[in-house]
């Protein structure tokens, strides 16, 4: 009994603990304001700042008061650098594949075209010629225009010329506008005739644009109905795989 209650005070000390963190993380600089975040008493709230501190979690300046100390600068380049994107990605893609019936894709960019990293088949028995390690024009597929979405319009410009012709470059460019409103992406048969898709952007910890997904299937089971109403299922799956990767959003 007694080992049992010296554990449960333990992890509530570790749970404070974790909790003072998430109070300097938020902004909270002062123990008055820490001890308020964390609903704890501000002498418990200084106690747990203190061992923080002599850890390296935490730093404390006179002027500024408590901030993020360099441990957890050290544990979050190590989480990084352990981190494989398809793996994470993988149990919400197979997620997203069963709950839709259709062929799911991750990506990246890399120079003017996307390079796929996962592909989960339709349930259907569609097949389509993408495939991990294939790459495809950014600013003809779905998952690429999710990339894109935070570029200017001057890149975007540029790109398209690159990949396209002048004959469409102000409806690409009209359509990325309302894509990058909007946080999503279609391909409305551009890059594959009678494959359409939805896409969304994935974003790591420091709110850089990373990776995107997309849902996919034939013309058949993608009206533009059906792609309006998968719209806030893809970002939500690709908002997922990003607050795995520390975005807060």
């Amino acid at each position: 009994m007694l080992k049992e209650m010296q554990h449960i005070a333990g992890a509530q000390t570790l749970l404070r603990g974790l909790a003072v963190i998430d109070a300097v993380a938020t902004g909270h600089r002062d123990l008055k304001s820490i001890s308020e975040f964390t609903a704890t008493p501000k002498s418990t709230a200084h106690r747990l700042a203190t061992a923080l501190v002599e850890q390296r979690y935490l730093r404390y300046a006179a002027n500024v008061g408590y901030d993020l100390g360099p441990r957890l600068i050290e544990l979050g380049a190590r989480a990084l650098d352990t981190i494989s994107l398809p793996a994470l990605a993988r149990p919400w893609l197979q997620k997203l594949a069963d709950t839709t019936k259709d062929t799911v894709h991750l990506g990246v960019r890399e120079g003017d075209e996307v390079l796929y990293l996962e592909k989960i088949n339709s349930q259907r028995g569609l097949e389509m010629r993408s495939r991990p390690g294939h790459r495809m024009p950014l600013a003809l597929t779905g998952i690429g225009k999710a990339l894109l979405i935070n570029d200017s319009q001057d890149d975007l410009r540029a790109l398209f010329l690159r990949q396209s012709t002048e004959h469409y470059l102000q409806r690409f460019l009209t359509c990325m506008q309302r894509y990058s409103q909007g946080g999503y992406a279609f391909d409305l048969e551009e890059n594959e005739p009678t494959i359409r898709c939805v896409a969304a952007p994935i974003f790591d910890a420091r709110n850089q644009l990373i990776a995107a997904i997309s849902v996919a299937s034939t013309a058949t089971y993608m009206s533009r109905d059906r792609m309006d109403a998968l719209i806030p299922l893809v970002r939500s799956y690709a908002g997922h795989i990003s607050a795995e990767l520390g975005w807060a959003g």
